[in-house]
Order: C-alpha cells, then structure tokens, then sequence
C-alpha cells in the first residue's frame, strides 16, 4: 500500500510539472510575438510625406504663399552667388598682365587684356584706359565712378531678398492669426472650451508661424552670404584700382 500510494504521488507530481511547463511555453509564445510588436512600434513615416501632411494642416493658402516666398528668395540668392562667382578674378596677375601690356604694346594692347579678362575688376580697369588721354586724374575720377558702378550692379536683387525676409515670418504670423480667429469661431459654434474644439485653429497658428520662421531663416543666411561676397569683391576693387593708379602713373611717367 505503502508503494502504491508513493507510485501515485510520484504520478502527479509528474503530471503537474508536465501543466507547468506546458503553461509557461504557451505564454511565452503568447507574450513574444507582443513584444515584438511592442519593439517594433508604429511605422516611421517618410520626411516628405510628414512635410506634405503639415502643408496640408497648415492651410494650402497661406502655407503655399510661404514657400513662394522660399522658393523665390532662393532664386534670386542662388543667382547672386552665381554672378559673384564669375566676378572673382586674379587681380595680382591682371595687374601684371596689364602692366607689361603697356610697357609691350601700349594703351590699346592693354586695352586688349582688361577686354579679354572676365569681372568687375577688368571692366574697371577698361574704363580708366578708356581716358588716358586725358590726364591721370581723370582716370582716377573714372575708375572710383565706375567702381560705385560695378558695386550697385552687385548688389542688384538684394532688396527682393531682404523683402521675402520680412515678408515671410509676417504671412506666417498672419496665419497665427486666423487660426486663432477660427479657434474662437469653434468654440463660439460648439459653446465649449473642449481641447478638441480650439485644437484645429491652435494647429493651423503654430504651424503656419513656424514656416514663416523656417524660410526667414534659411533666406537671412544666404543674404549675409551674399554680403560677406560682395564686401570681399569691393575690398578687392578697391585696392586693384589703387595699384592700377600707380601703375598708370608710371608708365606715364617712362613715356
């Protein structure tokens, strides 16, 4: 009796171990594919389509009056820096190759040189040749004028990039302003200070000001850019036309 009553014991006691197991590995089946899902999380959305969705939620009009803004500001800044690119020029080495222009061939081989040679600098230094006969004072009158020239005619533009820059934060709190006005227009209708109700109008304004912000940004920093470009080519300008001065005046002096 003894025996069988220990056989019996040992039988269960098996069996409930078997319930265990079998137990804990059916919840762990259950409770991988849950963590699984949990590490996973919700799909990332592409940039572009985020940005698509906030155009959308930030009113197409005034959203769209914004990126005009960029889109034009950007225009204008890239073809600056283009023209300021091109502009740049070797002046120490126009220089000599004016200087030995005259000491070989004269006025008109020098002539030559500043036609054949790209940039402000160059066009400068044609007008001053341009008026040699005519004295070294007057050369020197003709390149300062003609440099205030040259320097409005890299500035041209500028005031179009300047205007987007202030244009576009104000359309943006323009739109900060009606969905402000919608906002309270929501909760007149439903007589509810509800979050849901004012969140609409509360979403078109912040998002509206933020892109406003965002272009005036990005324009403002290609505008001191250009700036920076244009005091640097004025700087260069400046000192070129100082040299070209005294090379005239020597080779005046030698003829």
């Amino acid at each position: 009796m003894f025996l069988a009553v220990m056989g019996v014991m040992a039988f269960s006691a098996q069996n409930a171990a078997a319930q265990d197991e079998a137990a804990e590995t059916t919840a762990t089946e259950v409770a991988a594919p849950a963590a699984d899902d949990v590490l996973d999380g919700p799909e990332e959305v592409p940039m572009h389509q985020a940005l698509k969705t906030k155009f959308i939620e930030g009113g197409a009009g005034f959203m769209a009056l914004v990126i005009a803004c960029l889109i034009l500001g950007l225009a204008l800044a890239i073809e600056r820096i283009l023209y300021l690119g091109f502009s740049k020029t070797n002046t120490k080495k126009l220089l000599a190759n004016v200087e030995k222009a005259l000491a070989e061939g004269g006025v008109e081989a020098a002539k030559d040189v500043c036609r054949n040679t790209r940039g402000p600098v160059a066009s400068i230094f044609y007008q001053g040749l341009l008026r040699m006969d005519q004295g070294i004072e007057t050369v020197e009158k003709t390149i300062v004028s003609y440099g205030s020239v040259q320097m409005s005619q890299m500035e041209q533009g500028l005031s179009w990039i300047s205007l987007f820059i202030a244009i576009a934060p104000s359309l943006g709190f323009l739109g900060t302003v009606i969905g402000m006005i919608q906002a309270f227009d929501a909760i007149q209708v439903a007589g509810d200070m509800s979050p849901n109700v004012v969140a609409g109008g509360m979403k078109v304004a912040l998002i509206t000001t933020v892109g406003g912000l965002i272009v005036a940004v990005i324009l403002q920093i290609f505008y001191n850019y250009i700036l920076s470009q244009i005091d640097s080519l004025t700087i260069e300008m400046e000192d070129a036309s100082i040299s070209m001065v005294d090379v005239l005046v020597k080779y005046q002096a030698n003829k």
